[in-house]
C-alpha cells in the first residue's frame, strides 16, 4: 500500500491549512491566553468548522456525519497541530465521538452522534484519575441501585471540561484492580446533581478540568454498551484516539522544524547565516529524516482504522514514535533559536508546551513502548 494522500485528501489538507492559517493560528491562541478567555477558543470559528463538516468528518452518514473516515480527520488534525488551533475538535470529535461510536448502542448513537456531527454538543471523555495514563487501574466506583447507577470518585485532565455538555465517565462496576472485566462507561450530563467541574489551565494555554462526582445518579439507559464490558471497545477507541493525537503531533513537529529552518536561514553569526554551519545542517537533516518516517507511521495507522484492521501495535508505534519526534523537533527548535527561543516573544515556545501535553495524553512514549513490547511477546 502506497502511503501517500489521494487527490481528495490533498484538497482537504489545503482547505484546512488555508482556513486554520487565517482563523485559528498561534497568534489567536496567544490572544486567548493573554486575556484569559473563559471559553478558550472562538465559538464563531468552531461554528465555521462545523459548517465545513469537520465535526462529522469521521462520523457515519447514517448519524449525520460525512463518513469520510479517520484519514480525513487525521489530515485536519495535522493542520490543527501546525497552527496550534484552539478548538474542541480533539475533545469532541476525535475523543468523544470515537468512544461513543465504539461503545454505544444504536439508540445511544442516534441520540448523541448527530448532535456532535452538527457541532451542537460537546461530549468529552473522563478517564484519567492519576498523574499518568493507566485505564485498567480505574478506581471510580459505580454502584447499581434499582434502575440507575450511582457514581463516586474523581477524574482529572478532562479535555474542555468547562464547556462540555456531557461526559463519558469510565468507572468500575465490579472486578479488582487492573481487571479488564468490570469497567463501564456512563454518559453524564454536565448539569447532573452531585457533579462538580473545576476548570484547570494547562501549560499549553488550553483548557482541561477536574470532575468530582458525589452520589451522581445515572439512568440505566446512559450506560454505554453492556455493563462491565466496556474495555474491548474502550481499548480500540483509545488506539484510534492515539493515532489521531499522533497526527496532530506530526503537524506540530513539522511546523516547529520548518520555523527553525527558516530561522537558521536568516540568523547571522560571524558574518554568515548560521544555517551554513555544517553541524547545524546535520541536526536539521536528522530531524527531516525522522519526520518523513513519522509521516508514514501516522498514515499507516489512520488507514488501518478506516480499513477495520488490527490497531494495538500500530497505535502504540505511532504514539511512541511521534512523542519522540515531537520532543526532538521542539527541543531542537528551542536550542537552535538560541536564548530567544526561551522568551515568550517567539512562538516556538508555544509548540514545545503543546507537544508536552499531547505526549502525556492517553499514554506517553514510555507507556506505549512498554505496551508495544508486551504485545510483541517481550
Amino acid at each position: 500500500m502506497t502511503l501517500v494522500l489521494n487527490e481528495e485528501q490533498l484538497m482537504l489538507r489545503d482547505a484546512a491549512a488555508g482556513f486554520l492559517g487565517d482563523r485559528a493560528t498561534v497568534a489567536h491562541l496567544r490572544a486567548l491566553r493573554d486575556r484569559d478567555d473563559e471559553v478558550g477558543y472562538e465559538p464563531a470559528v468552531w461554528r465555521e468548522m462545523a459548517g465545513m463538516g469537520w465535526t462529522g468528518i469521521a462520523i457515519g452518514e447514517q448519524y449525520g456525519g460525512l463518513g469520510y473516515g479517520y484519514t480525513g480527520l487525521g489530515v485536519v488534525l495535522e493542520q490543527a497541530g501546525r497552527h496550534l488551533s484552539p478548538s474542541p475538535l480533539q475533545a469532541a470529535v476525535l475523543v468523544g465521538a470515537t468512544v461513543i461510536t465504539e461503545l454505544a448502542s444504536g439508540a445511544q448513537k442516534e441520540q448523541w452522534l448527530p448532535a456532535i456531527a452538527a457541532g451542537e454538543r460537546i461530549v468529552t471523555l473522563a478517564l484519567q484519575e492519576r498523574r499518568h495514563h493507566a485505564p485498567l487501574q480505574t478506581a471510580m466506583k459505580a454502584t447499581r441501585v434499582g434502575d440507575h447507577y450511582v457514581l463516586d470518585g474523581s477524574k482529572c485532565l478532562v479535555l474542555d471540561a468547562h464547556v462540555a455538555d456531557a461526559f463519558i465517565v469510565v468507572a468500575r462496576l465490579d472486578g479488582h484492580h487492573a481487571d479488564h472485566h468490570g469497567l463501564s462507561a456512563f454518559l453524564v450530563e454536565a448539569g447532573s446533581e452531585g457533579l462538580q467541574i473545576e476548570r484547570r489551565s494547562v501549560v499549553d494555554s488550553r483548557n482541561a478540568g477536574a470532575l468530582i462526582l458525589r452520589d451522581v445518579q445515572v439512568p440505566e439507559a446512559c450506560c454505554l454498551g453492556a455493563p462491565g464490558e466496556a474495555w474491548p471497545g474502550l481499548e480500540r477507541a483509545l488506539d484510534m484516539i492515539n493515532i489521531g493525537l499522533a497526527a496532530e503531533l506530526l503537524g506540530l513537529a513539522t511546523e516547529a522544524f520548518e520555523r527553525t529552518v527558516a530561522y537558521l536561514q536568516e540568523r547571522k553569526q560571524f558574518g554568515r547565516v548560521i544555517g551554513s554551519f555544517q553541524g547545524l545542517q546535520h541536526r536539521a537533516a536528522v530531524l527531516f529524516a525522522e519526520l518523513e518516517l513519522a509521516r508514514s507511521v501516522v498514515l499507516d495507522g489512520l488507514r488501518a482504522i478506516d480499513a477495520g484492521e488490527e490497531l494495538p501495535l500500530r497505535a502504540s508505534a505511532a504514539k511512541a514514535k511521534l512523542c519522540q519526534v515531537a520532543e526532538l523537533a521542539t527541543n531542537e527548535g528551542i536550542q537552535l533559536h538560541g536564548g530567544i527561543g526561551m522568551t515568550d516573544e517567539y512562538d516556538i515556545g508555544f509548540f514545545i508546551k503543546r507537544a508536552r501535553v499531547l505526549q502525556h495524553l492517553y499514554g506517553d512514549s514510555h507507556y506505549h513502548l512498554d505496551r508495544f513490547a508486551a504485545l510483541s511477546g517481550f
